[in-house]
């Protein structure tokens, strides 16, 4: 993501359209050429409008491109979160060797609303689960249709990062969704970044060259914490809490938190 002046970095979203939009609009008139937008992941999920979300996304994308000069597409940023990472898994759900106890699990980790969003009923996965692969196959492949006749949402999908990092020397930030493990490589983390949240919670020292980590969901809740090292700026929203904007200076310095 290169060397930029500023990093707006926004929270889990889960599907909360209302409190998404806000945000944007309370955004929209600080936005700068120079600066970079982060999103954390988890767009869908638990709350009930997971296909207006993407939507909202995708015209506020439009919106800053259009009125900030110098603004260009690469500097708007999407992470991979663990609503999305289960959505793709949930599209191959023909090939796990017990569809209907992973399907069930999904469902009931934030799921089941992002399916009714995009007008499908989690009740025929399950049944399409007890007549075998063909059902399944044909249930998932009413899911892609329905998610294609959305402008940009199938492509917007397949465009999301694991993570982002600054390149300034000695400044550098690191952004994930959920978790990171310092014990190992950036390159080994896996499915570190969206569950390994424990292991984020012990960070107390850079991890290799960063000055900083910042993930944007907190599975425990905690609320806003912001140290040297590591920062989650999770509000809960999806979960009766807060959506989050912080904004971080080229030092990893906090300038601004936008709250709503």
């Amino acid at each position: 993501m290169g060397t930029p002046n500023r990093i707006w970095c926004i929270s889990a979203v889960h599907g909360d359209i209302e409190k998404l939009a806000f945000l944007h609009n309370q955004l929209s008139p600080h936005v700068e050429n120079g600066d970079r937008i982060i999103y954390h992941g988890n767009y869908i999920g638990y709350g009930p409008s997971a296909a207006d979300t993407l939507d909202e996304l995708l015209r506020f994308r439009r919106a800053v491109l259009a009125n900030t000069p110098g603004m260009l597409a690469s500097d708007i940023i999407y992470l991979r979160g663990a609503q999305e990472e289960m959505w793709q898994k949930l599209m191959q759900l023909q090939f796990a060797p017990n569809p209907t106890e992973v399907l069930i699990w999904m469902l009931g980790n934030g799921i089941s609303n992002t399916l009714y969003s995009y007008g499908i009923d989690p009740h025929d996965g399950i049944e399409a689960c007890r007549q075998g692969m063909v059902s399944i196959a044909q249930w998932t492949g009413n899911i892609k249709n329905a998610v294609k006749s959305r402008a940009g949402h199938d492509i917007f999908m397949t465009q999301l990062f694991r993570a982002a990092y600054s390149e300034r020397q000695g400044t550098s930030m690191l952004f994930v969704n959920a978790g990171l493990d310092t014990r190992i490589g950036l390159e080994d983390q896996g499915d570190n970044f969206w569950w390994a949240h424990k292991e984020f919670e012990c960070i107390h020292s850079p991890y290799l060259f960063f000055k900083s980590v910042t993930r944007g969901y907190d599975p425990n809740h905690k609320g806003l914490n912001f140290t040297r090292v590591a920062n989650t700026i999770d509000g809960g929203c999806g979960f009766g809490g807060s959506l989050v904007c912080a904004c971080f200076d080229e030092d990893s310095e906090i300038l601004d938190v936008l709250e709503c």
